[in-house]
């Protein structure tokens, strides 16, 4: 019976992830829990095997999100009869602050939309046109840096890997669009942890991306750099809407 009314009053939340974006979306879904109140503050979220089965994933999966959780001090986990995974009431700082007079200077939704529609195009374009030899070892090269990158310098790589896809689509319009656009996402993505388990999956989509563009799937290419930014604005939404 506990588990139904769980069920009744999560639903609006809970519900199947995109199979290309599965631990991001998960991570968006259960923060939204918290942050929404749905799961109060102490009380124990539902156990593993249901939200496994309502998300749609894995309990590996589920347990890398709430070991994320777990590292934020949102949630704390508990063994015994009456264990579980318990919310915890974060602590109110400084730095919170901030975040918070942060992020109500931005548009999330409209920022995250224009990223989308940018990078989207930016990688149809480089797949229809085609890049000549210069431009193609561009692309690599930059791939190879976010392969290479330690943790600390990641995102600096990989903002240049999106910054020379959309130099390489050949308009500097959408160039200048997008460095200014990803100028806002990377000041919204200092505000969230790195997680390696989304950096793997990240580097898992950079590389399909630059195979379809090399060979000129324009389809290919739009639907991987789609599923990337879904994957990126699932947890800045998880963590600052």
């Amino acid at each position: 019976m506990a588990t139904n009314e769980s069920g009744d009053r999560l639903a609006p939340v809970l519900r199947p992830v995109r199979a290309g974006s599965g631990f991001e979306e998960a991570l968006e879904q259960i923060l939204q829990l918290v942050r929404l109140g749905l799961v109060p503050d102490g009380g124990r979220l539902p156990a593993e095997r249901e939200l496994a089965e309502r998300m749609g994933i894995s309990r590996v999966t589920l347990r890398e999100v709430l070991k994320v959780l777990a590292d934020q001090g949102l949630v704390e986990s508990r063994r015994g009869r009456y264990g579980g995974t318990f919310v915890l009431r974060p602590g109110r700082s400084a730095d919170e602050e901030e975040l918070r007079r942060r992020v109500a200077a931005v548009d999330l939704e409209d920022t995250l939309r224009f990223r989308e529609v940018l990078e989207v195009g930016a990688a149809g374009l480089c797949a229809a046109h085609g890049l000549s030899g210069q431009g193609a070892e561009r692309l690599r090269t930059a791939l190879r840096a976010t392969r290479d990158a330690p943790l600390e310098e990641y995102r600096r790589a990989d903002t240049l890997f999106h910054l020379t896809l959309a130099e390489l689509a050949g308009s500097p319009s959408l160039t200048g669009s997008y460095a200014a656009v990803r100028a806002t996402v990377n000041d919204l993505l200092d505000c969230i942890p790195l997680l390696v388990r989304n950096l793997e999956h990240s580097q898992a989509q950079h590389t399909a991306l630059v195979e379809a563009v090399l060979e000129g799937d324009a389809d290919g290419a739009r639907e991987v750099m789609r599923e990337h930014c879904l994957g990126t604005a699932a947890l800045l939404r998880g963590f600052l809407a």
